[in-house]
């Protein structure tokens, strides 16, 4: 009776409950898995959050210069300062994944991110050639986020949206006349920090 009675509770089926804890744990893989496949994963959260961090500063020490060119100094230092920690980390990342950032998904979003980048800094060198640095702030905004959004059609899905929310601040400088410093510090240091904040959190460092 005890064997008659072990047999029928071994042929009992699963609970629905393990069931359907399985299924999502299988489509979860299968979801990263083919993400892996066809983006980049590797921007680092905690690279954005250190550009954020620093644009953040320069963004206050930059308000104090009484120059131009001052100015225009802080902003450049704070981009090379952004971009060796960005892409520093991004490469340190990719590393660990098992990947690179030149892998054929980290070229494509390299290849979406710098033809708007280097219009950007055309645009950068007309303006200072022509004594203008007023629109400088929009332009900058505007043309990161317009990088953005292309290059992140190959990586996160959060990033598109950091980069149309940059064209948006970029839009109220240019269009409405709000503070460059003040909407540079919103957009380089606070969307930097949030979205950082999000990949990092949800994507890993």
């Amino acid at each position: 009776m005890n064997g008659l009675r072990n047999q029928t509770d071994n042929s009992r089926p699963m609970a629905p409950t393990a069931l359907h804890e399985k299924a999502e744990d299988n489509l979860r893989y299968i979801r990263e898995t083919m993400e892996r496949a066809t983006s980049f994963t590797g921007v680092s959260g905690k690279g954005l959050l250190i550009a954020g961090t620093t644009s953040m500063l320069a963004a206050w020490f930059a308000a104090q210069q009484t120059s131009d060119l001052a100015w225009l100094s802080v902003w450049m230092a704070e981009l090379g300062v952004a971009a060796i920690a960005t892409f520093g980390l991004t490469a340190i990342k990719a590393r660990a994944q098992g990947g690179s950032l030149w892998s054929s998904n980290g070229k494509k979003l390299l290849f979406a991110f710098f033809p708007a980048m280097t219009a950007g800094g055309l645009l950068t060198l007309a303006s200072v050639l022509q004594g203008n640095f007023s629109w400088l702030p929009g332009i900058w905004l505007s043309i990161y986020g317009a990088a953005v959004m292309t290059g992140g059609a190959h990586s996160v899905g959060a990033l598109p949206m950091m980069g149309a929310l940059f064209m948006l601040l970029g839009a109220l400088v240019l269009l409405a006349g709000f503070p460059g410093d003040l909407m540079l510090g919103l957009g380089m240091g606070g969307l930097h920090i949030v979205f950082g904040s999000i990949v990092w959190r949800y994507h890993g460092g």
